[in-house]
């Protein structure tokens, strides 16, 4: 029990470093691109326990990401004071409600941050279980051709939905109010303590996932992927643990973004895009499918590099070659378990041996 969380406070110990090293090099703006990257890195955990772990693809996550975000901002920021009746007025009273200026000094009444980030969740669950249901029966290139379509589908409806912004998107997003007066929020004075706020989620989250790749649920899953047929055969509920693990990757997504909207103060279309989902896929698939820790160190390099603009014009294009290249040469994962015994056994080799018939 204890070696299982070893790497968890190796990795602690890696975010507190990096913070350090900003404040003594005087670097501190990366630590906004690197919380903005905790943030991305939680999906793709969520996405790593679907793909690697419950051995089912989807193409589609960035739509959950996007309806977790774009639901909150959209409660966040629409101003219930024009419609205040008998229904608004119990709802004030009952401090799910909350008045605040906007960007020009009017006077907005919107939903609390709590109660939308609570209702994107579960808006997200029920879209999981009803996509997820019929969906998931689907194998191979027509389940990943299932989630794509969701995924077209969500970034179509918000990009043509009005009053979600369509092109432009939602601005003005309050910051997330948590205990102890801390708030999820882009300003640079809070810069450090949103840092160590983001990642001790993405830790809290690993915490969780891999507790549960440890226990039954775990077991059963490892069974699921790699006999799906066999594991039928003794008994295992394939299609209920399939269900449950999309579902909560979806949860995952929803968190991300909700809590990447607060922070940026906004959400575009661009967040619900096929190239989103297909990127995400592209970071599990170079950590390895069935490794949280690979997972999560890609998705801490390349989010990180992206988010600070490294590939320029050609982000979409960098994220696809590596996933292609990831699937032609190295279908198990850059970071797969034997790679240095097998880079070992490549330098060793002896030419003549490979000359001899």
């Amino acid at each position: 029990m204890a070696r299982r969380y070893l790497p968890v406070a190796a990795f602690a110990g890696l975010i507190v470093a990096i913070q350090l090293a900003t404040f003594f090099t005087g670097t501190a703006f990366h630590l906004t691109q690197l919380t903005m990257t905790a943030y991305y890195s939680l999906l793709i955990i969520g996405l790593c326990m679907l793909i690697g772990y419950a051995g089912q693809i989807s193409l589609g996550h960035a739509g959950f990401f996007a309806i977790g975000g774009y639901l909150s901002a959209f409660l966040t920021t629409y101003n219930l004071k024009p419609h205040r009746g008998s229904l608004v007025s119990l709802l004030e009273k009952s401090g799910v409600l909350v008045a605040r200026p906007d960007a020009y000094g009017g006077d907005l009444l919107t939903v609390h941050p709590w109660l939308a980030c609570v209702v994107a969740i579960l808006l997200a669950v029920v879209i999981a279980y009803l996509v997820g249901g019929p969906v998931l029966k689907l194998k191979g290139h027509y389940l990943a051709m299932a989630t794509l379509g969701f995924g077209i589908i969500v970034y179509r409806m918000v990009l043509g939905t009005g009053f979600l912004g369509a092109a432009d998107g939602i601005s003005d997003v309050p910051g997330f109010p948590l205990p102890g007066g801390l708030v999820i929020t882009g300003n640079s004075s809070a810069r450090v303590y949103n840092y160590y706020l983001a990642w001790g989620l993405v830790i809290l989250g690993m915490a969780l996932l891999l507790n549960l790749i440890h226990s039954r649920v775990g077991r059963a899953l490892a069974a699921v992927h790699g006999a799906e047929d066999a594991a039928g055969a003794m008994g295992i509920p394939t299609a209920r643990y399939k269900l449950n693990t999309f579902v909560l990757s979806a949860v995952f997504a929803a968190v991300a973004g909700v809590l990447l909207t607060h922070y940026n103060g906004g959400i575009g279309p661009s967040e619900a895009g096929v190239m989103k989902s297909v990127r995400y896929v592209a970071i599990v698939a170079i950590g390895v499918m069935a490794n949280l820790w690979g997972a999560l160190s890609m998705s801490l390099v390349l989010n990180y590099l992206s988010l600070r603009g490294y590939f320029g014009t050609y982000d979409d294009a960098v994220f696809g070659v590596i996933l292609i290249l990831i699937m032609l040469f190295t279908p198990d994962g850059l970071l797969r378990r034997h790679l240095l015994s097998d880079l070992k056994r490549a330098v060793s080799r002896n030419p003549v041996e490979e000359e001899a018939p």
